[in-house]
């Protein structure tokens, strides 16, 4: 009788084989076409219509050479993918060294309150690019900057020297938005990881610790550095807000906002330009991306040995003058931005003093019951929860499938999720857009959440599912086998152990893209029509368009309120969840 039923054992899994090989193939068929309609076939239909000379390339496909010609002929149009490399490489060329000598001092220095200083560039770096560039501009306009009106005062300055409204002004926007403070982030982790024994073999030789740092410290993390600088090399063409809030009243355009300028004409839209330009940015993209896998596997660096010895370096009389440096750069990040937002906000007229009252409660007042603040924020909070929502458990899914299954298909899912991590928010949202307007059947979904909600979910794929792998990586399988022992199906295994397991990298994944889809803007601003601005389009709307400062300011108090705020709760909300190691 045993050995009948072990053989009808047998035969009925010899039976569900197959199916089961056909439903792994048919879930990996829908992940990839689900996830390539929205991250590759943008790309492609974008890079499609730079060629097609019809309005509805599906219907009535016309081919031609019309819009590159048109495209050259625009002026200004080279020049605006030049003046992209520009900016980015002097802004790396200046935040990373700052951001490695910051990261190096966090993590293998006795700087009191390391740990607590590290928390403050991350909050540095959850502060939306656009918010901290509207704080600046009240400090920095050249007529009515808080900084400018107060040099003035001074007997021997005529007018302000300061001009936020430039290409040092640009540099400078995204050196305190997020140049520092994500380097920081990377970093810091990486050289608390070196080995003490190593540094202090150089000190035994008569290095003093600078030269040690110089000599030893940067040399062996020269493998994290590269990784990160790598990672920055996939964001030359990321930017967009600071160039058009800052770039535009002097005609400076980065590619990124001269699409925006093509399609959001006056007149009518230069789609067919428009995609042109895109797709040169596609070839160059495509050349950086073998460039960055070349950088990345070039070296590598042991650092952690099985004789790690910890340790930090000592500062001795430097400390004060070290950690006051540190405070002063979070300062400028953060206390100075939120500071003058609030002064700002309150002022009759942000930078006039002579207006009588100076303060008042007027914008407040109209910002706070305005329709389009209203309904700005509430587009605001239901992409940010929906995101922080579905995020976490859409790429968990995909990681789990990635690292815990043998499906067909994982390479080339993989690839495609690398891939669009290259392609730029500005890129994606404009392929979008010209998907919803011209594909027959969809285009009743433009003027709607839907497109906003897609793009701000998507946005973080790439970075969301790697952190995911990276824990699933770690687990053993016989912690799912004995799930399956117990009489556990595979929803019940994945809800009882994986997630618990995950809940932290969860909670910051949730986080992470919480903290993207609220301060989105160049991957959204092609898809939001006035009927669904988001708060920070409609930050730039009042500031760029309208001049309405202090409007503006409002905004964007509210945004990195709800999201430092929100950022925070989800962190503890993990932590708590997640698996304890004080047996609770």
């Amino acid at each position: 009788m045993g050995e009948l039923s072990l053989m009808g054992q047998v035969v009925r899994l010899a039976y569900r084989a197959p199916f089961r090989r056909q439903k792994s193939e048919f879930v990996m068929a829908a992940v990839l076409l689900g996830l390539g309609f929205f991250l590759i076939n943008p790309i492609i239909f974008l890079f499609a219509q730079s060629f097609s000379v019809s309005k509805y390339i599906f219907i009535t496909p016309e081919w031609g050479l019309e819009n590159w010609r048109s495209a050259f002929q625009i002026p200004g149009l080279l020049r605006s993918l030049g003046n992209s490399f520009l900016i980015w490489s002097v802004v790396v060329g200046i935040s990373f060294p700052i951001g490695v000598l910051i990261a190096w001092t966090l993590a293998r220095t006795d700087i009191r309150f390391s740990h607590g200083l590290e928390f403050l560039f991350w909050i540095s770096w959850m502060m939306p690019g656009m918010a901290t560039t509207i704080a600046w501009v009240l400090l920095l306009n050249p007529r009515s900057g808080f900084l400018n009106t107060a040099a003035e005062m001074l007997p021997f300055v005529e007018s302000g020297p300061f001009n936020i409204f430039s290409i040092p002004g640009i540099i400078f926007a995204h050196v305190v938005a997020n140049g520092i403070s994500l380097k920081v982030m990377l970093l810091t982790p990486a050289f608390r990881n070196m080995d003490m024994a190593l540094e202090e073999a150089g000190r035994v030789s008569g290095a003093s610790n600078f030269r040690t740092m110089l000599q030893i410290t940067l040399p062996l993390m020269l493998s994290p550095m590269t990784l990160v600088f790598a990672f920055q090399l996939l964001r030359i063409f990321q930017s967009f807000e600071i160039e058009q809030l800052l770039g535009t009243p002097f005609s400076f355009f980065v590619y990124s906002t001269m699409i925006f300028k093509l399609v959001r004409t006056d007149e009518i839209p230069q789609y067919g330009e428009a995609a042109a330009l895109a797709s040169i940015t596609l070839v160059l993209v495509a050349l950086i991306i073998p460039t960055q896998r070349w950088i990345i596997q070039r070296r590598r660096y042991t650092t952690i040995s099985s004789g790690f010895k910890m340790g930090l370096i000592k500062l001795g009389r430097w400390h004060p003058l070290v950690f006051g440096l540190v405070v002063f750069l979070i300062s400028l990040l953060i206390v100075l931005p939120v500071v003058f937002l609030g002064v700002g906000s309150f002022m009759q007229r942000a930078g006039f003093f002579q207006f009588t009252p100076t303060f008042t409660l007027m914008h407040w007042q109209r910002v706070l019951t305005d329709y389009w603040f209203l309904s700005a924020l509430k587009i605001t909070l239901i992409l940010s929860l929906t995101t922080a929502i579905v995020s976490p458990l859409l790429f968990v899914l995909v990681a789990y499938i990635l690292v815990k299954t043998n499906w067909p298909g994982r390479g080339l899912l993989d690839a495609l999720i690398w891939g669009s991590g290259a392609i730029p928010g500005m890129l994606a949202g404009f392929g979008l857009l010209l998907i919803f307007l011209f594909t027959p059947g969809l285009s009743f979904l433009y003027g709607t959440i839907w497109p906003l909600l897609i793009v701000v979910i998507l946005q973080g794929n790439t970075l969301s599912i790697n952190l995911n792998k990276g824990i699933l990586v770690q687990v053993g399988q016989d912690m799912e086998d004995a799930a399956r022992v117990a009489g556990a199906g595979w929803w019940g295994t994945f809800f009882k152990i994986w997630i618990p397991i995950l809940m932290p990298t969860m909670a910051l994944v949730g986080t992470f893209n919480f903290v993207l889809a609220a301060g989105a803007t160049g991957s959204v601003i092609m898809l939001a029509p006035t009927g669904t601005m988001t708060l920070s389009v409609l930050a730039l709307e009042w500031a760029g368009s309208t001049g309405q400062w202090e409007a503006a300011a409002i905004l964007s108090l509210v945004i990195i309120s709800f999201t430092v705020v929100v950022a925070l709760v989800a962190r503890g909300l993990g932590l708590r969840l997640g698996i304890r190691h004080d047996g609770r």
